[in-house]
């Protein structure tokens, strides 16, 4: 399915996967993935635990190659490149499409430095002290701390802490922001606070949010693919893409029953 037709004005594709299978050693943990990540947009995935969700978002940015039984069939692609092809720098890769974890894991530096870091080993040339207030605005944290960048950025309380870690990769000025269960660490008004911001950033970064929280998603996502597993009969289990629809359609009219069953709350 190519999800840029039934995406507003056809927007441009960032990231794709194309016929993707995904192994840990023999074990098959992804099947069969065909999706589309339009341009500035919010797309996220839900599904239950097990189901592959966090693989793939791990797959657009090579993170899944320090696992070293890892192996990919299939393409996944940023426009129109193979990531997987052998020219392709993993490093620069990372660069391109960064990533926020599920829980905050600032460096244990000052916070300036916590943003600065990343743009000093990419050889930035400009003006860091710009540069980092810039990603502290976007990222919703200046005013908090404008006046204590030199204290460390473990002294920020979670929400905090993981606003920095978004400045952190905004920094390196990413395409992509992949961000693995963002919140599921966050108390509730800290959780508002990114939904805001990622309501923001959507207007310069292509966003990818795997949730399990689906009223997370109907909050914050354009688009909505759900994922479920199945187990073989020697008991393996692996994931799939069930379907990837605007979200509205998703949570109200979705086109599989499991689907319909998951975000009405029958399982997961």
């Amino acid at each position: 399915m190519f999800l840029t037709d039934h995406f507003p004005n056809h927007a441009e594709t960032v990231l794709s996967a194309k016929n993707l299978n995904v192994y840990y050693g023999k074990s098959l943990a992804l099947r069969d993935v065909c999706i589309d990540i339009p341009k500035n947009s919010v797309t996220a995935f839900i599904g239950p635990s097990g189901c592959g969700k966090s693989t793939l978002i791990r797959c657009f940015n090579r993170l899944n190659d320090l696992i070293s039984s890892f192996r990919a069939e299939g393409k996944v692609n940023y426009f129109d490149q193979n990531l997987y092809a052998p020219t392709i720098d993993p490093v620069e890769v990372r660069r391109r499409i960064g990533m926020v974890f599920q829980k905050a894991n600032p460096f244990p530096k000052s916070i300036y430095n916590n943003i600065a870091f990343g743009a000093r080993i990419n050889g930035y040339k400009g003006d860091m002290d710009e540069l980092v207030e810039k990603s502290l605005r976007q990222a919703a944290l200046w005013d908090e701390v404008k006046d204590k960048l030199k204290d460390s950025g473990l002294a920020l309380s979670g929400g905090q802490q993981q606003r920095l870690c978004i400045a952190r990769a905004i920094a390196v000025q990413p395409d992509v922001l992949l961000m693995d269960e963002p919140c599921s660490a966050l108390d509730p008004i800290s959780t508002l606070r990114i939904e805001e911001l990622i309501h923001q950033l959507k207007e310069q970064y292509t966003i990818v949010i795997v949730t399990h929280n689906m009223q997370q998603a109907s909050r914050v996502a354009d688009l909505t693919a759900f994922f479920n597993a199945e187990v073989t009969e020697k008991g393996q289990r692996f994931g799939y893409l069930v379907e990837c629809d605007r979200t509205e359609i998703i949570f109200q009219s979705p086109k599989e029953q499991s689907t319909q069953a998951y975000v009405s709350g029958r399982f997961g």
